[in-house]
């Protein structure tokens, strides 16, 4: 929603968050599991994963169901799904691109292939969740595009005609004004595309949560509290050393994502962007008649900055995005997760959204740090011969493309040639980010200049249209 309709009345909104607790809603849960016992003692397996996240959970399930008697350990310097898999939205997306747009203007020589290879890995997820019996509020109700903007309308419009003329456009929908109406009642929406089974809302640290328990009834030995300090070469294996222990193993997975790579060349490649949600109380049934959304989609806007919303099973709102914060010199620090400056914009966006919601709280509000890479999607490598694999820059949209990451990483690993590691987009890598000011620098005029955009009836200005042809910018 642009700027100067979503910044109206913001002042007005402030007491709204009067009661809102700086805590990620999902992860107050009452069902969150006991920690695992960190490791203190010398192990050695087949497979090591580092990293509790979605990423590494993946890795080590499908690395057991692949292989039974494949010995497998994972660790977490924290807690499973303490960061980005138990703060995020909650849509898991079939793309594995960020987005069929990204993904066209990147790879359109495999763009069907890779639509293709994404509604199998989201089928995969549903089944998974299926299979081990996971209770993550999983529903695949699809996501809404809106446009709030005529122009964006328009776009939106050819859009879904430039898709239907490249067979892209299976399971989508363009919504009029009308129509977008009917499904959730904004006086702010103008035109929608509606992706009907591409994108499934859940509960994000529920399904971490989830995720470790089916890998411990698996036999992977799960250790917490337990950060990677080192990776090093071991005979014909590695070995990484821990505050209290060791593990030796043949083979390595790293999940770590936004947090130092243990193969340092890799770092350059993904930078830290905190992003922002809030979640309000749970809405009335009066309050749900307002806006309708019977469907329970997901929605996301069309904007540079845009916003993402959705329901929660007990009918809360999550409402996140806009600011995309890069703090100077990429460091990840707890401090950045609270932006009271920005909960209060978001606050005032929501109410010009929905201004039938006016008086309602909002109970949560909080931020993490999103691993981002230049071209907004994973990438992959391997490292020390093949020995250790990594899989990195998610950019927000990892959800679900992380299980498909998991599988490219142990691909790697087994050293086989498959349909995934034969794709354009697992075989190369992003631009890295340059080093300091230049990073910051650059990121702070390309988001300038997509506020300047939003303002401007889209139109981009001579920076844009640069990174536009560098294959370059900047997205959350």
């Amino acid at each position: 929603m642009a700027p100067s309709a979503m910044s109206r009345g913001t002042d007005n909104w402030i007491a709204s968050l009067s009661e809102a607790q700086p805590v990620p809603y999902w992860l107050e849960d009452p069902g969150k599991p006991p920690a695992e016992p960190a490791l203190t003692s010398a192990e050695t397996c087949d497979l090591l994963v580092v990293g509790g996240g979605y990423s590494g959970l993946w890795t080590a399930l499908n690395a057991k169901e692949r292989d039974p008697q494949r010995d497998v350990v994972l660790l977490e310097g924290r807690e499973v799904g303490w960061a980005a898999s138990g703060r995020n939205g909650g849509f898991c997306a079939a793309s594995l691109t960020h987005g069929l747009p990204n993904g066209l203007a990147r790879w359109p020589g495999e763009i069907h292939r890779l639509e293709e290879l994404g509604r199998r890995n989201l089928d995969e997820i549903e089944a998974a969740i299926a299979r081990h019996g996971i209770d993550c509020d999983f529903e695949r109700t699809g996501e809404i595009d809106v446009a709030t903007e005529t122009y964006q309308a328009w776009e939106l419009r050819d859009w879904h005609r430039a898709l239907q003329e490249k067979g892209l456009a299976d399971g989508i929908e363009y919504l009029d004004a009308d129509a977008v109406r009917e499904q959730v009642n904004s006086p702010t929406f103008e035109a929608g595309l509606w992706d009907r089974r591409g994108v499934a809302m859940l509960h994000p640290a529920k399904l971490a949560w989830g995720l470790k328990k089916a890998c411990l009834d698996l036999g992977v030995r799960v250790y917490e509290h337990t950060p990677a300090l080192t990776l090093k070469s071991y005979g014909a294996g590695m070995a990484v050393r821990t505050p209290y222990g060791a593990v030796r193993a043949r083979r390595v997975a790293l999940g770590t994502n936004i947090f130092p790579s243990l193969v340092r060349r890799v770092r350059s490649y993904t930078v830290p962007v905190y992003d922002y949600a809030l979640m309000t109380e749970p809405l009335t049934a009066d309050q749900l008649g307002e806006i309708g959304w019977k469907n329970r989609q997901g929605l996301g806007d069309s904007a540079n900055q845009f916003h993402y919303f959705r329901l929660s099973a007990d009918n809360r709102i999550l409402w996140g995005g806009y600011d995309a914060i890069y703090p100077y010199g990429g460091r990840v620090r707890a401090e950045y997760d609270d932006r009271p400056e920005t909960y209060a914009k978001l606050a005032g966006h929501f109410f010009t959204c929905f201004p039938q919601l006016e008086g309602v709280r909002f109970t949560h509000a909080w931020g993490g740090a999103i691993d981002t890479c230049s071209r907004f999607s994973a990438f992959f490598g391997t490292a020390h011969q093949g020995r250790v694999a990594y899989a990195a820059g998610y950019t927000g949209l990892g959800v679900g493309a992380t299980r498909f990451g998991a599988d490219v990483m142990l691909d790697l690993l087994d050293g086989e040639r498959t349909e995934r590691t034969e794709l354009e987009m697992v075989r190369k890598k992003p631009l890295p980010f340059p080093p300091e000011p230049f990073a910051w620098t650059g990121i702070a005029l390309t988001k300038w200049s997509l506020a300047r955009a939003d303002a401007h009836g889209g139109r981009r200005n001579l920076w844009l249209r640069a990174m536009d042809r560098l294959g370059l910018g900047f997205d959350s």
